[in-house]
Order: structure tokens, then C-alpha cells, then sequence
């Protein structure tokens, strides 16, 4: 890669590079047929673009398929994209399709031979990891993660994007003997938004309410973009299942014991215009509280990414970041909440198996899959007479 401009954030370089490395050493480790299914073309926007956080195939090469040399490369790619903590949180999750499964008592069959299937994750490198652009993607059930890095500036600057960033846990709160607790990969979430909802004056607490129950997922569900008007979309049809009467009456009766008529999914429309409370409205204990809950989400990357995602949110974007919150307050009930500025998406949602089932993202409504990057680097490519990669 060329030198590091020095506009560049501190330590990104270094990220770049040791997940090039990573994406790079996988690929050669990979036999042919096997690199065909993983190495795809960068221009693929539809394929790159598409996302999934429910448990059925998509492109590129599963776990299931590697040898355990190739399975472990995954792994420490995937380990480059995230934090100490992003990564214990990431494999835990995965782990914990073993204990679904025996919830489900075997039964359930999202996959031949197996109903919930460690597996069943898969890996992809969009383009060549040695040029600017290219990206890579890690995902599975409760896992999805996106990176995308770019040439910014035409002075050998390099961005990454990491969002969109799923992460989900079924079951939520898994206990473990006696006294000795419980497994809870993202009790930060949960417990730092109701700290924050709580600590609100009640004349904000009941503006940030917009709905006393909440959507059945969240909102945006696995779009590639973030669009104006977007609602709830069934779990069926999000695995690209027919939406058959069957399903369509158990979908009504779900909804019916939630308490959820059409209103409600009015209300819960996703716009343009935030809903809820801005931070600038907001006290500064509860200010506080916010930032560590939006430090929760972004500290799952590595220290260099964290850093530049959090300076896009300080001064007056973070007075603009809005809480919405629907459903209960109290620990045990069906919850979700919704973070939302120019730059900024945030869903939590804690409503599916009795509200032990959890769904959360972070998205950038502008720079997704690096869009905004991208669209400066070929713009720049395009002054210096160049044209975008093949």
C-alpha cells in the first residue's frame, strides 16, 4: 500500500495491513474451487451489498467446508476486524447455536442434516486484498460483519468502513449452574439503553416513547440501504421464504399476543426526520449515559476504527443523535430502541422467544459498504483520468 497520508487517522494503517494480510493468507491456504466460492468481484454491488442475519446459505465459502488450518485463518481475520471484547462477543454467539439448538430440542431444520449448524458461517473477500478497494464479509446466524476499505484523498490515505455490524444472541440469558450466573453476550446493550431511558426526566422519558409495545424486529431488517418509510419485514420473507397463508396466520396470531395492531407499525416507520429525543434535549447525566451506549456498539471494533467513528459523533452530531424506545422498561420485558442522527443508525430489539432473543445493528445511513468513501475514490480516480477497478 502506498505511504500513510498524514491526515490519516493514527493506527489505521496498521489495521489495514494486518486484515490484508489476514484476507490474503486465507486465500492461499484455500484450493481452487474453494477460492472461486470466496474470492468475488468488488463491483458486485448486489452481492456485495447483500446481507443477512438469519440462519440460511449465502455466497461464499462456509466453515463447514474448510479444513481446520483454513477454518482458523477465518477466525483470525475475522479477529482482526474486532476488538478483544467485538471477538469474545462474536464467538460466543456462534457457540451458542449449540445451546439454541437443544432449546429447540433438535427438531428445527433450517439446514439439511441440522437444524442450527456452527458451521452454516461463511466467509468472502471482495476483489484483491493487496489493492485499494476491496472488502471483506464474515456471517452467519447473529453475526454479520462488513468491512470495506478505500484509497481516501489522492495522497495514499486509506479508510475503513465496518458498517453494517449485526450482532444477535439466541438465547439471550443462557444460566449456568446455581449460583454462577448467566451467559448474556449483550447485556451491555440492553442494560446501558435502560439505564439511559430511565435516567431521563419523565417529560423526555414519555417523548422518547413512541409505541408502549414494540416492533416484532428491527426496523430496518437486513436492507441494503437505509431508506426513508422502511417498516418491519417478516422473518420469511427476510430468508427469502414464500409468505404462505400458514405463515401468515402465525405471524398475525404473534402479533396479536404482542399487542401489535397497524398503528403500531406506523409508528414504528423509520424517517428521515428522527424520532424521539435529541442528546442536545437531553440532561448531561443522561448524556453521559448515551455515550456509553454508543461506545458499546463502536469499542466492538479495533481501537483505530473506534476512534474514527466516534470523532464522527461528538460536537453537534452527537446533540443530534435521537432515542426512540418502545415497549417495556422494566428487565424481562419486550424492549426495542432505536438511535438515529445523519450518520447514524442504531437497533436494539428484545422482543422474539418470550423476550429472550436478541437483535441489534449499527449502520451509517450514508457511508454503508463505504459508500461515501467509494464515491469520492472513483470520483478522484475519474479527474485523474483513471476508471473504477474491473
Amino acid at each position: 500500500m502506498p505511504a500513510a497520508a498524514e491526515s490519516e487517522p493514527a493506527g489505521l494503517r496498521p489495521v489495514a495491513e494486518a486484515m490484508s494480510a489476514a484476507a490474503g493468507d486465507l486465500l492461499a491456504a484455500l484450493n481452487v474451487a474453494q477460492r472461486i466460492k470466496t474470492q468475488l468481484r468488488f463491483d458486485d454491488e448486489t452481492e456485495r451489498t447483500r446481507w443477512y442475519y438469519t440462519p440460511n446459505d449465502r455466497g461464499g465459502l462456509s466453515l463447514g467446508e474448510m479444513d481446520p488450518g483454513q477454518e482458523r485463518l477465518t477466525h483470525r481475520l475475522v479477529a482482526m476486524g474486532l476488538s478483544e471484547g467485538g471477538y469474545v462477543t462474536a464467538s460466543t454467539i456462534i457457540g451458542l447455536e449449540n445451546t439454541l439448538d437443544a432449546l429447540e430440542e433438535w427438531r428445527t431444520k433450517w439446514y439439511p442434516g441440522r437444524g442450527r449448524d456452527l458451521g452454516k458461517y461463511f466467509v468472502s473477500v471482495f476483489g484483491d486484498p493487496r489493492k485499494l478497494p476491496w472488502g471483506w464479509r464474515f456471517e452467519g446466524h447473529h453475526v454479520s460483519l462488513h468491512y470495506t476499505l478505500a484509497a481516501d484523498g489522492g495522497d495514499g490515505g486509506v479508510t475503513i468502513t465496518p458498517t453494517p455490524t449485526f450482532f444477535g444472541a439466541d438465547p439471550a440469558h443462557a444460566p449456568f449452574v446455581g449460583a454462577s450466573g448467566a451467559l448474556c453476550p449483550l447485556a451491555g446493550e440492553e442494560e446501558l439503553a435502560r439505564a439511559l431511558i430511565q435516567s431521563l426526566p419523565r417529560e423526555r422519558r414519555e417523548a422518547a416513547t413512541i409505541s408502549d409495545v414494540p416492533p416484532p424486529d428491527i426496523v430496518m431488517a437486513n436492507r441494503s440501504r437505509v431508506v426513508d418509510g422502511a417498516s418491519p419485514i417478516p422473518a420469511a420473507q427476510l430468508m427469502g421464504r414464500a409468505m404462505t397463508a400458514e405463515r401468515r396466520e402465525k405471524i398475525d396470531e404473534w402479533h396479536k399476543r404482542l399487542g401489535l395492531a397497524d398503528h403500531h407499525f406506523e409508528l414504528f416507520r423509520y424517517s428521515r426526520i428522527p424520532k424521539g429525543v435529541a442528546a442536545g434535549a437531553m440532561p448531561e447525566d443522561s448524556r453521559a449515559r448515551l455515550r456509553e451506549l454508543l461506545h458499546q456498539y463502536v469499542d466492538r471494533m479495533p481501537e483505530a476504527i473506534a476512534r474514527v467513528e466516534r470523532g464522527k459523533l461528538t460536537g453537534a452530531a452527537f446533540d443530534a443523535i435521537h432515542l426512540a424506545w418502545a415497549g417495556w422498561i422494566e428487565p424481562g420485558r419486550a424492549h426495542y430502541y432505536r438511535l438515529q442522527a445523519p450518520r447514524l443508525l442504531i437497533e436494539y430489539d428484545k422482543v422474539q422467544r418470550e423476550a429472550n432473543h436478541v437483535h441489534s445493528v449499527w449502520r451509517d445511513p450514508e457511508g454503508d459498504f463505504g459508500y461515501d468513501v467509494l464515491a469520492r475514490h472513483y470520483a478522484g480516480a475519474h479527474k485523474a483520468g483513471a476508471s473504477p477497478p474491473p
